[in-house]
């Protein structure tokens, strides 16, 4: 079976995350939580002091910023 890519889309709290955890594990997938990438951003910003309205400063800080992509053994 050729593996795809699979998004899930939704309201806040709506079981999205629940959701994507089991079917990941179900197929055998890795499961990304793109939020918690997101929200690590942002936290890098807010730290920093980032104005984010300004591109240059926006720029400048993602290119500081390491994203490190682990596997969980439990949660994929």
């Amino acid at each position: 079976m050729e593996k795809i890519i699979i998004t899930i889309d939704g309201w806040s709290s709506c079981g999205k995350s629940t959701l994507a955890r089991q079917l990941a594990q179900k197929l055998k997938y890795i499961y990304i939580d793109s939020g918690a990438m997101y929200r690590a951003i942002t936290l890098y910003f807010l730290r920093n002091r980032v104005d984010w309205t300004t591109e240059r400063q926006v720029e400048d800080a993602l290119h500081n910023i390491e994203l490190e992509f682990i596997p969980n053994k439990i949660s994929g």
